[in-house]
């Protein structure tokens, strides 16, 4: 199973959600909350020119965020991506 990286930060549905879909695939992942220190954030951002959270990486692929990774679900391409 590939390297699962979640950007997350306090208080985020989307967050949650994409952990639950994760964890009821079985997957194990990585999460960096960006509320839990300086410059997280701006580190998210510059490795996805995206502001908002979770921002999520399956191995060197950036998903996008929980919008994303649902829809590869939908498409029945995430179990592919995890595998």
């Amino acid at each position: 199973m590939p390297k699962i990286l979640i950007y997350t930060s306090n208080l985020c549905p989307y967050c949650t959600m994409a952990k639950r879909l994760l964890d009821k695939k079985g997957a194990s992942y990585t999460e960096v909350n960006v509320d839990s220190k300086p410059g997280l954030r701006e580190k998210m951002m510059q490795e996805t020119r995206r502001r908002t959270v979770p921002q999520i990486f399956i191995g060197d692929l950036h998903v996008g965020g929980f919008d994303d990774l649902y829809a590869l679900e939908m498409k029945s391409e995430l179990d592919g991506l995890l595998a």
